[in-house]
């Protein structure tokens, strides 16, 4: 039997940071895991749940959740120099070890700690497919079952990102045998979305989306065809690499991002991942189309891969969202602290992107909430129909303590480091206590054996 009994939640918060600015008093009434009704200056009453200052939680846009147990292991240069390539040699070997178990287990610790760190939903850029030979399992989304099952174990949001994958270079090269997990013709991968549906289908706000890896492993025909069979959102790898750059110059003539606008209709659901090497005319481009760059600065300053022209980017109006991406380190704050020091660094000035008034802090907090939900496939903010994700901030922190409004955002991401956060609530429900995943132990536990396993 099913139990149809609408659960309600309400929240009191001493203050919180509404789609409008900051509010006192303020009690969120949630329904079913989703916002119901917002009312500030309202007095605390029995049966609400008192939480101290709150924002909404933040999405990740893209994340390799498996790549979570191979941080720090490929931080060894060469004789002849380390770059984006020779690490991606050593993932293709790292994944010959993993099997679904495992896998499994990597994927709950990943999203454990996105939740701790103030993610509340997680785009999972999913193209381990298959078996460590190349084989097929009986279950097509047998591997997606598993990243729905790590989320639904931690509690993380999910919007499942298979991934089409069927060449090593442009112009259809054949895929090289450490590719083999990955692969699929278009027939085996729209079997592959139907199976995923199925994984999700006791997730209800689980949110199905697909992803060309990239130009490099999708012809203009097999690109043509996944943008028609899109159920959701669209992500894709692009222009991370000037080597890849180059490779789309010689191929089309075009550069990666100028190849795509002239022969796809990018819109509003796309997320164009890294575009990190992007001229002046693609910056307008992606601006103007209203698709979200997703930009990943912790694992594009571990690779190498260079800057995003931000800066041009905002002024043209860009919508932007952060993701976790290679998970060498799990951490929302880091993410934004480091999009915009790298610009300063770059423009050597200070507070180079918030236009207008607004705090870096706050500004940066909230358009990547908005843009990371615009490709997510969910509504962002404390407001009436989205989710009741709430991120309480700890004022006992040493870096919070005494500040007040923007000041607390930006004390945050700029100054504080582990603790911020003393609870984070997903759909209503709390995930994390004290900074700590109420399931940490099992959930570490499991973790720990498994990576035993694969580095033994």
């Amino acid at each position: 039997m099913h139990d149809n009994t609408r659960k309600s939640v309400r929240f009191h918060a001493a203050r919180a940071l509404l789609p409008d600015g900051w509010a006192q008093d303020v009690r969120i009434d949630s329904v079913d895991g989703r916002i119901s009704a917002v009312t500030v200056d309202a007095a605390r009453e029995a049966g609400d749940q008192p939480l101290g200052t709150v924002v909404a939680g933040l999405g990740n846009l893209h994340s390799h959740a498996f790549q979570r147990a191979m941080a720090g292991l490929t931080e060894v240069g060469g004789r002849s120099g380390d770059s984006f390539w020779s690490w991606r040699e050593l993932m293709y070997r790292f994944l010959d070890r993993l099997d679904p178990d495992d896998f499994q287990a990597i994927a709950a610790q990943a999203y454990m700690e996105m939740l701790e760190s103030g993610f509340t939903r997680v785009g999972e850029f999913h193209y381990l497919h298959h078996a460590p030979d190349g084989s097929r399992y009986a279950d097509p989304a047998e591997m997606a079952g598993r990243v729905a099952a790590a989320a639904a174990e931690t509690g993380l949001g999910l919007t499942l990102l298979p991934v089409f994958y069927a060449h090593s270079d442009f112009g259809g090269a054949a895929p090289t045998p450490g590719q083999r997990r990955f692969l699929h013709d278009i027939d085996g991968f729209a079997a592959l979305l139907g199976s995923c549906r199925k994984a999700l289908a006791a997730t209800p706000d689980a949110v199905l989306g697909l992803a060309p890896h990239s130009l490099r492993a999708c012809t203009p025909e097999e690109l043509a065809a996944l943008t028609a069979m899109a159920p959701g959102p669209i992500h894709i790898h692009i222009a991370e690499q000037t080597r890849e750059v180059d490779a789309c110059l010689a191929w089309s003539g075009q550069r990666p991002v100028e190849w795509l606008y002239a022969n796809v209709p990018v819109d509003q659901r796309w997320c164009l991942v890294h575009a990190t090497h992007v001229s002046p005319d693609e910056v307008r481009l992606m601006a103007d189309s209203g698709a979200v760059v997703g930009l990943c600065p912790i694992t594009e300053a571990n690779l190498g891969d260079g800057l995003f022209p931000m800066r041009a980017f905002v002024e043209a109006g860009g919508r932007f969202g952060v993701g976790s991406d290679s998970n060498v380190l799990i951490d929302a704050a880091e993410e934004l602290r480091l999009l915009e020091y790298g610009q300063r660094l770059s423009m050597r000035g200070r507070n180079v992107l918030s236009p207008g008034a607004l705090s870096t802090g706050r500004w940066l907090y909230q358009q990547a909430g908005e843009g990371a939900a615009q490709v997510l496939g969910e509504r962002s903010g404390l407001a009436v129909g989205a989710p009741a994700d709430l991120l309480e901030l700890d004022l006992d922190h040493p870096s919070l303590h005494g500040r007040e409004g923007d000041a607390l955002l930006d004390s945050w991401l700029f100054a504080a480091r582990n603790g911020a956060l003393r609870s984070v609530w997903r759909n209503g429900r709390e995930l994390v206590r004290d900074g700590r995943h109420v399931n940490r132990a099992a959930i570490a536990a499991r973790y720990r054996a498994a990576l035993g396993r694969i580095l033994a």
